[in-house]
């Protein structure tokens, strides 16, 4: 699977850290594929943080992009790792392969299936049947899923990019970038991170795209995204010019 082919089945988001705008690059993709014709589901292995009684990340992705079917598959009060926040409210940890039953049974009934991880690649996501821990990256090496890599437009990005990257190839895992938040004015490091991504990169959601009003977000995100993620973005040099 290139980065030229459009991606079906399962497909994981997963960032390069917390609070990258994997969510929103979620909705993002879930409109552009339903504006394509796509059957989408959308599905969190793992959320955390529910004490607050704030709307989930499977809650905001349907607000954002309405997609037939949002699922999240375990859910715990603290905001921590998934697996810390399992042990913490002493509740079952979410385990591998029932996380990966339930999205091979969306992906039976829909074309494409949005999973939407928690932090970064590595983080602890619950427990094998062995009792070691799993993260993203097993899941898409169990699923033979490739990778949304959504990370920041700012400093310190090309490190933390490149090694989620590498630890995906390694993995024998295909991956793109989007950008989860590209600033109204950027500035020289934010063009200079851009070209530097650009061999990778699948697409850039402006930010504060998740406030907008739900039906702009839906007619704009083709428009942020490349063809293989079913958007209309083609020609960067074009959109930079545009930007």
């Amino acid at each position: 699977m290139s980065l030229g082919d459009a991606w079906t089945g399962p497909v994981l988001v997963t960032g390069t850290d917390t609070e990258v705008g994997k969510t929103v690059v979620t909705a993002a993709v879930a409109a552009a594929a339903q504006a394509a014709g796509l059957r989408v589901a959308v599905v969190k292995p793992g959320q955390t943080g529910t004490a607050t009684g704030e709307p989930g990340d499977v809650d905001s992705v349907t607000r954002l992009a309405a997609p037939p079917t949002g699922r999240t598959l375990a859910s715990f009060p603290d905001p921590l790792a998934p697996l810390a926040a399992a042990r913490v409210a002493e509740l079952p940890p979410l385990e591998l392969y029932n996380a990966v039953d339930a999205i091979r049974e969306e992906a039976d009934k829909h074309d494409l299936v949005l999973v939407e991880g928690a932090g970064g690649l590595l983080v602890p996501m619950g427990l094998r049947p062995s009792g070691e821990p799993w993260t993203v990256a097993d899941l898409a090496v169990s699923l033979g899923a490739p990778a949304v890599v959504v990370a920041r437009a700012g400093l310190g990005t090309l490190n933390h990019t490149a090694l989620t990257l590498e630890a995906l190839e390694r993995r024998a895992v295909p991956a793109g970038v989007v950008i989860g938040a590209w600033p109204t004015e950027p500035e020289l490091v934010h063009w200079l991170n851009l070209s530097e991504l650009l061999p990778n990169l699948l697409g850039a959601v402006p930010a504060g795209a998740g406030g907008m009003d739900p039906g702009v977000f839906r007619r704009s995100a083709p428009g942020w995204l490349t063809p293989a993620l079913y958007g209309v973005l083609d020609d960067w040099r074009a959109w930079a010019e545009e930007t």
